[in-house]
């Protein structure tokens, strides 16, 4: 098995962009290519065939690759729970919450063995792995028990590529420091650097290239021009960049509340896709208006962003808006929290006891110890009969619907959104929507039923709903951003 190493000079320089376009360059080469992060700290998961949880970004970089994620590209998941503390999500499974000092006390060793066991795994099935870092491959305080960047790359004997990020500024002071951080034989596998984000002109670069090349004797494999949103962010800092889109075209407005703990947000990126939709995300500390829809998101911390929304006034905003026939949509811990109550005995998140929700479905949710994770295809009942749709679940929580023949305890009626009653419900006017599956919007047929409901309201005519899957979508953004980026990209010294 052969074996690439994409590392950063920092975060969020574009290792994840480049290790996605190099996972679908070499696909296309004829190798059985299979992406690999070893551990990743991210909100966003994405949930395997069998019930394994990994980061959505390498199961973007599996698709990129043409292969079925699996747990085995990113053994170890951490994900914060905003409390200095994370979930440890072990090859798959939720194995504890831990500090960052415990973790490295209690998971290295462990860590490190599912890492070797899962490389071992995939050396089976694939013949060649592109293996991505975090953050940066040299910070000396955490150097001794970095899982992710250069014991990675030594341990493959792996030629590395060092990507830096031009607009942030200082470049060439970001690679040179970083190489004089390596150990001697760290430096020595890097054989390539990619300088990402350019927006100038090459020309006026090509003499720092040229001093790059004397000063380390480390060709530059490429200057790879800024490419705008080409794939989903791996975690909420990104959102703090967007701003909302300017598209012409956009009858339609839906807001996303941009919670504290805000996860798997990549569940919107479809909306974000339709030409006639504008995403914005809202803090909950500013105004919401009056937009066409309301989101409130999934998050890892359901009950403490629950008061965050309580405290801010938002909670108080979404219910003025929906007395005022606005529409709410929750999705996973949004929807456990437009209930009546939400309890956590055993302090599971870090807030023990028993909190009210926004009382908007009647329904009640307990936090568990087992997390549910698995993929799920259903047939759905609104906003349209007998749509196939499917997503995934990814949710630690049993949720209670009280409704009996359709009704809550004031009478108010209800339908539930799909076959399977457990995943979701609607009210009768069809204004509060809540449901447990994630991807739900990747479905097109019931995304574009569902914005047709807010057309309608608008007064605006029906767009046409016999329209693919988001994944089409998602392969063309694949291909123009692998194109975007081979063309500038010289792999010879890194391929031979």
């Amino acid at each position: 098995m052969r074996a690439i190493m994409v590392v950063g000079t920092a975060s969020h320089v574009g290792k994840s962009l480049i290790t996605t376009a190099l996972c679908r360059i070499l696909s296309r080469r004829g190798w059985r290519v299979a992406p690999f992060k070893g551990q990743n700290m991210a909100l966003n998961s994405y949930v395997t065939a069998n019930g394994g949880e990994m980061g959505y970004a390498q199961a973007v970089q599996a698709w990129a690759a043409g292969v079925a994620p699996q747990v085995e590209m990113n053994p170890i998941l951490l994900k914060p729970q905003g409390d200095m503390t994370s979930q440890v999500i072990l090859k798959g499974r939720a194995v504890g919450r831990t500090t960052a000092t415990q973790y490295y006390e209690n998971f290295f060793d462990q860590g490190w063995q599912a890492i070797q066991e899962s490389l071992t795994r995939l050396g089976q099935d694939y013949d060649f792995l592109v293996c991505e870092g975090a953050g940066s491959p040299v910070e000396v305080n955490l150097k001794h028990r970095d899982l992710t960047n250069m014991r990675i790359a030594k341990h493959l004997n792996a030629p590395t590529v060092l990507v830096a990020d031009i607009d942030r500024g200082g470049v060439f002071a970001h690679i040179i420091g970083t190489l004089e951080l390596m150990e001697p034989e760290e430096r020595a596998l890097v054989k390539g650097i990619i300088i990402n984000k350019f927006r100038g002109q090459r020309e006026v670069l090509e003499p720092g290239l040229q001093w790059i090349k004397e000063r380390t004797g480390i060709p530059v494999l490429g200057v790879v021009p800024w490419i705008e949103n080409a794939l989903p962010a791996e975690d909420s800092l990104s959102l703090l960049d967007r701003t909302p889109g300017s598209k012409k075209q956009a009858d339609i407005t839906i807001a996303v509340i941009r919670l504290p703990r805000i996860s798997n947000f990549t569940d919107f990126d479809p909306l974000e896709a339709e030409p006639n939709v504008r995403v914005v995300y809202l803090s909950p500390k500013e105004k919401l208006s009056y937009p066409d829809a309301v989101i409130i998101p999934g998050t890892k911390t359901t009950i403490a962003d629950l008061l965050i929304l309580q405290r801010t006034g938002m909670a108080e905003e979404i219910q003025n808006y929906v007395a005022a026939g606005g529409t709410v949509m929750g999705v996973c811990g949004g929807f456990q929290m437009m209930g009546q109550f939400l309890a956590d005995p055993e302090g599971i998140e870090g807030h023990e006891g028993r909190f009210p929700g926004l009382d908007l479905f009647p329904l009640r949710t307990v936090i568990t110890q087992q997390k549910i994770a698995r993929q799920r295809t259903v047939s759905s009942r609104f906003p349209q009969d007998g749509l196939p749709v499917s997503g995934y679940e990814l949710h630690q929580g049993r949720t209670q619907l009280l409704l009996s023949e359709g009704k809550d305890e004031k009478g108010t009626p209800f339908e539930f959104l799909f076959e399977d009653r457990s995943l979701g419900v609607v009210d009768a006017s069809q204004s509060l929507w809540g449901t447990y599956l994630h991807g739900l919007f990747d479905n097109g047929p019931w995304r574009r039923a569902w914005l047709n409901r807010l057309r309608q309201q608008r007064g605006l005519g029906s767009l046409p709903t016999g329209i693919p899957n988001y994944r089409e979508q998602r392969e063309a953004v694949l291909n123009e951003l692998t194109e975007a980026v081979s063309e500038h990209l010289d792999l010879t010294p890194l391929l031979g």
